[in-house]
C-alpha cells in the first residue's frame, strides 16, 4: 500500500471524506501483532472525536484513533470484474437446480424431471443435461407421461447460445407443437463487488425461512402454498432477506432470496414495493445477502433474469453481472378433451 508524494507518507483524508471509502495506514496499539503499522479498507463511517470508524467489506468496524494514522487516502468502490467467474454450463444449472430444488425429480439417464405442484417452470421442468437414455421420440413420450401422472403439463428447460448442446432437442420439440415461453438468462459475477456497494447493510433483516410479510411481498401465484416453502427454503443455505417498511406500512419496502452451495452464492426473489423504487433497495438488499454469502465462503454469484425485465437487468449490470448463457422452456399443447 503506499500513500507517498515524493517518498512521504501522507494522510490525504479529514472529516469531510465521510461515506467514503478509504484506506488508511496506522500504527499498531493492540499489542496483537508484532507488525508496526496495520491497514484497514472500508467505509469511513464517521470521524469525532479524534477517532475514525471504518467499516470493512466483511461488516467488521474498527475504532482507529486519528493521533495514531501514518497515511490515508480515499480509493475508489473495487470496480465490478466484466466478465464471470470462469464455470461450466454443467456446473452452473446443476447448482441452479439444487438452490431452487424441486419437491419431486426422477432420473432419466442424464436428465432430471422435476415437479413441485407448478410453482415455478424452473422447479416443474426437464433439466437436459446430456443423453437420456432412449431415442429422444421414446424420451419425449416418457417426459410427458411422468408429468400427467402428477396433473401437470410437461415442460423442457433449452439452453440456447451453444449449438452442440440442445439444438437437436429444441428442434425436435419445435416440430412436436412444443411452444417456446420464458426466455431467461444465467447471470454469473464474482461475489465481493456486490458486497462492497457502501450500501447501510444494516437495515436489512436476514431470516433462515420466510415470514407471512415477505410471502405477501413475494406475491408469485402460489407463493403461500407447501409447494412453495418446499422450493423457496430447499437449498444448501438458504436466506431471505427483508427491507422493513416505514412506521405505519403494513409490507415491506424490499425482499431478496439467496443460496448459498459452495463458491457459489445464487440470488432470487428481489422485490422492491413499487413505490420505494429508485431508492437503492434493490443494490441494499443484494449486498447483505453478498456478505453473508461471502461470511460463508462463496466468491461468485448467479441469478436467472427473463429477457424482458428490463428494470432488472440495469440493476445487474451495475453490479457487474454478465450472461453465461441463455435458455428458454419448450411446454408441450394444451391437450384436447
Amino acid at each position: 500500500m503506499e500513500f507517498t508524494t515524493g517518498g512521504r507518507l501522507e494522510v490525504r483524508i479529514n472529516a469531510a471524506d465521510v461515506g467514503k471509502r478509504v484506506s488508511v495506514r496506522h500504527l499498531n496499539a493492540s499489542g496483537t501483532s508484532p507488525e508496526r503499522f496495520t491497514d484497514a479498507v472500508g467505509m469511513l463511517d464517521s470521524w469525532e472525536g479524534g477517532v475514525l470508524r471504518i467499516t470493512r467489506r466483511n461488516g467488521e468496524t474498527v475504532e482507529i484513533p486519528e493521533s495514531t494514522l501514518v497515511a490515508g487516502k480515499v480509493v475508489p468502490m473495487t470496480p465490478a470484474r466484466r466478465r464471470g467467474p470462469a464455470a461450466t454450463l454443467r456446473e452452473l444449472q446443476e447448482t441452479a437446480s439444487r438452490g431452487w430444488p424441486p419437491r419431486e425429480s426422477e432420473r432419466l439417464g442424464d436428465w432430471t424431471l422435476r415437479a413441485a405442484g407448478g410453482f415455478t417452470a424452473r422447479a416443474n421442468s426437464v433439466l437436459p443435461l446430456g443423453d437420456p437414455g432412449l431415442p429422444l421420440p421414446a424420451a419425449l413420450d416418457r417426459v410427458t407421461a411422468w408429468y400427467a401422472e402428477r396433473g401437470l403439463s410437461a415442460c423442457v428447460q433449452v439452453t440456447t447460445g451453444d449449438p452442440d448442446r440442445d439444438a437437436l432437442l429444441d428442434a425436435e420439440l419445435e416440430r412436436r407443437g412444443w411452444a417456446a415461453e420464458r426466455h431467461a438468462l444465467m447471470r454469473t459475477a464474482a461475489l465481493a463487488p456486490i458486497a462492497d456497494t457502501g450500501a447501510d447493510t444494516g437495515r436489512v433483516r436476514l431470516t433462515r425461512e420466510p415470514d407471512e410479510a415477505w410471502t405477501a411481498a413475494y406475491g408469485r401465484t402460489g407463493a403461500a402454498s407447501e409447494d412453495a416453502a418446499a422450493v423457496l427454503t430447499g437449498g444448501p443455505s438458504v436466506w431471505f432477506a427483508t427491507v422493513p417498511g416505514e412506521a405505519g406500512e403494513e409490507h415491506p419496502a424490499a425482499i431478496g432470496r439467496c443460496v448459498v452451495d459452495g463458491r457459489w452464492a445464487g440470488f432470487a426473489a428481489l422485490d422492491v414495493r413499487p413505490e420505494r423504487r429508485r431508492e437503492g433497495l434493490g443494490t441494499l438488499v443484494m449486498a447483505r445477502l453478498a456478505e453473508q454469502a461471502l461470511s460463508e465462503g462463496a466468491s461468485a454469484a448467479y441469478l436467472q433474469v427473463e429477457t424482458d425485465n428490463g428494470p432488472a437487468a440495469a440493476l445487474y449490470d451495475e453490479l457487474g453481472f454478465t450472461t453465461h448463457h441463455g435458455y428458454h422452456y419448450r411446454r408441450e399443447p394444451l391437450r384436447r378433451p
